[in-house]
């Protein structure tokens, strides 16, 4: 366990703001965790992740807990399907290179997706074709009040659309510890028609398709479209792709026909943010130390020195195009803080 004062969260959040926590706790193991709670910090509580899905806009005056415990294994297996188990703490990218490794499919679609593994269930992270609830079997998690663990399955979690109860009926009071999923052994199921996947493996040469093939198609995707957090901040797909009703998509296709469309339902149609954001003519759109990334327009970019408050701003802009031109209303996908 690790403590500090007035500690600067710049390392801890993709996008680069230096805010101060009052106190940040680094925690290593299920029992510092237990330990920390225990001693009354429970009503001023800040739980930190991979920082890969927030948008820090102010100081935080509590106490900030990193979880950061590490490890996997496999808790069973069939002639099939193999049972996964991650600790929190793990880096979701370097955790689905360990299942490549070991010939397990399911993840290889979501590769790249910045973050770690506990955070993963509260946003049901997803990219081409593939949802965590998916393969999601259940969750480990321990109550911020009681200090009691309870077991979360994939119904008792209510995913939806980069959402599930951890972003509302629950939100606060639970710490995700571990997470399980069920992956293919064998026979895997090969998901390549969404996006440019197929386009990208044909580009790559590959002509018998495995799990790893695609996986590094989604990667050289990525890394194509998507800025390195490392080099240039970003939290990702800033705004969810927003779903609209079938006889106002009616309406915009007569305007705007070349207009891309997923259907998600009997009278749902789901519209790419990244589509209406480049139509507005906001792709690389830049206000000072921040902008709409040049090569994805879902991307919002910190160019260096960027306040989390000038982000916001610019989100705000964005929103207030994308109803202007379409009446469609953006909602962020990132947890706004």
């Amino acid at each position: 366990m690790k403590v500090s004062q007035n500690a600067s969260l710049k390392s801890y959040n993709t996008f680069g703001i230096d805010v101060k926590a009052k106190t940040l706790i680094s925690i290593n193991c299920i029992e510092e965790l237990i330990s920390v709670l225990d001693k009354n910090y429970a009503d001023d509580l800040f739980i930190l992740g991979g920082g890969s899905n927030m948008l820090l806009t102010q100081n935080i005056d509590a106490t900030v807990i990193h979880i950061d415990i590490k490890g996997i294994e496999v808790v069973r297996e069939t002639e099939e399907f193999v049972f996964v188990k991650s600790n929190a703490g793990e880096n979701w990218h370097e955790f689905v290179l360990h299942t490549l490794e070991n010939n397990w499919g399911g993840l290889e679609n979501l590769s790249l997706i910045p973050g770690n593994v506990g955070t993963s269930p509260i946003q049901n992270i997803g990219a081409y074709g593939v949802e965590l609830k998916d393969h999601f079997v259940s969750c480990d998690a321990i109550d911020i009040q009681t200090l009691e663990f309870k077991t979360f399955t994939a119904e008792d979690c209510e995913f939806d659309y980069r959402n599930s109860i951890f972003k509302n009926k629950v939100k606060g009071k639970y710490i995700i510890t571990s997470v399980v999923f069920k992956l293919t052994k064998s026979d895997h199921k090969l998901l390549t028609n969404y996006g440019a996947i197929n386009e990208a493996l044909d580009e790559m040469g590959i002509v018998n398709v495995g799990i790893r093939d695609i996986s590094n198609a989604v990667i050289k995707i990525r890394q194509q479209k998507l800025p390195d957090p490392k080099i240039l901040g970003n939290s990702g797909s800033f705004f969810k792709n927003p779903v609209i009703h079938n006889q106002q998509f009616e309406i915009l296709k007569k305007e705007f026909p070349e207009m891309p469309n997923y259907l998600v339902g009997k009278d749902s149609i789901k519209i790419p943010a990244g589509w209406l954001i480049d139509k507005a003519g906001l792709k690389g759109y830049r206000e000072e130390n921040t902008g709409v990334h040049k090569n994805q327009a879902l991307v919002l970019v910190n160019y260096g020195n960027a306040t989390g408050e000038e982000i916001l701003n610019l989100s705000r802009k964005v929103q207030a195009e994308i109803l202007a031109k379409f009446n469609i209303d953006l909602e962020p996908e990132v947890n706004i803080f």
